[in-house]
């Protein structure tokens, strides 16, 4: 069985996010048997696929090292880099479904688009412990699946060194649970994006996520607000790597653009429990 390792929202090798991709299977393996080989991988993300009757069309789900994902942004669009670039398959508009829902993700250009249900945060006191954490105080602290907390610039955002271990206990009002928090900014002047972020997730085992398909769903919404904008280009700041996205604010759903590239692809000598 294939398994091919693609950097996502990238824009060269080994930028962006890598996602482990495994080769479409014909029925579901065990939860365990997923959750194993995706603490192997040691990767943001394992994606695994599965196979329907309906070439477009198949099932998704995503492993952290420590726990099954709601929703994943880099390794569908891993997924679906794969499917295209690597297996061949030859359709206009792929569907995968998810926990999430039906994700559809299509060719766009050099890179691919992917149709994303929009998070909208909500405005929240800061909570408590969060200061201390971060080793900032934020300008104002948003909730949607994850925690939001607004820095004052974009260098700011970039020297932080938060406490992971107390951060991995703060959720506030997040709706995907504690130890989930993005830093965001608007960007400096002059640069190619407008909006730069880093997430840091160390209760999915994720001590900082690359790029972060899904807290864009979030991002999106409160920036497009705040610039007046329905078009945005964003930048996560991942020390060392950095990926690159642009989104769309479509009402309830979210574009998402980016490339993926394959670094990886090697062969599993495990069979699937």
């Amino acid at each position: 069985m294939r398994q091919w390792t693609v950097d996502a929202f990238a824009s060269a090798p080994f930028k962006g996010n890598p996602a482990c991709v495994v080769e479409p299977f014909e029925q579901w393996p065990s939860d365990a048997w997923m959750q194993a080989l995706a603490a192997e991988n040691n990767q943001a993300e394992t994606a695994y696929l599965l196979k329907t009757a309906d070439p477009a069309r198949y099932g998704l789900r995503w492993f952290t090292p420590a726990r099954e994902a709601p929703l994943c942004g880099h390794a569908t669009l891993a997924a679906a880099h794969t499917l295209f670039l690597e297996i061949g398959v030859d359709v206009p508009l792929l569907t995968f479904d998810t926990l999430s829902g039906p994700l559809t993700v299509r060719r766009a250009g050099e890179g691919l688009e992917m149709d994303f249900p929009a998070d909208p945060p909500r405005r929240t006191d800061v909570p408590a412990g969060l200061v201390d954490a971060l080793g900032v105080t934020p300008v104002e602290v948003w909730a949607g699946a994850y925690l939001i907390a607004v820095l004052q610039d974009e260098a700011t955002v970039r020297a932080l060194t938060p406490d992971l271990a107390a951060l991995k206990a703060i959720g506030g009002e997040a709706t995907d649970g504690a130890g989930q928090v993005v830093v965001v900014a608007q960007a400096d002047p002059g640069r190619a994006y407008a909006v730069v972020s880093r997430f840091f997730a160390p209760a999915a085992g994720i001590p900082e996520d690359p790029t972060t398909g899904s807290a864009h769903c979030i991002l999106m919404p409160l920036y497009g607000d705040k610039l007046g904008e329905t078009v945005l280009k964003f930048h996560q700041a991942y020390p060392g790597r950095g990926g690159d996205l642009e989104c769309e604010s479509r009402g309830a759903r979210i574009l998402l653009r980016g490339r993926g590239l394959t670094v990886l692809e090697g062969r599993l000598r495990v069979e699937p429990a």
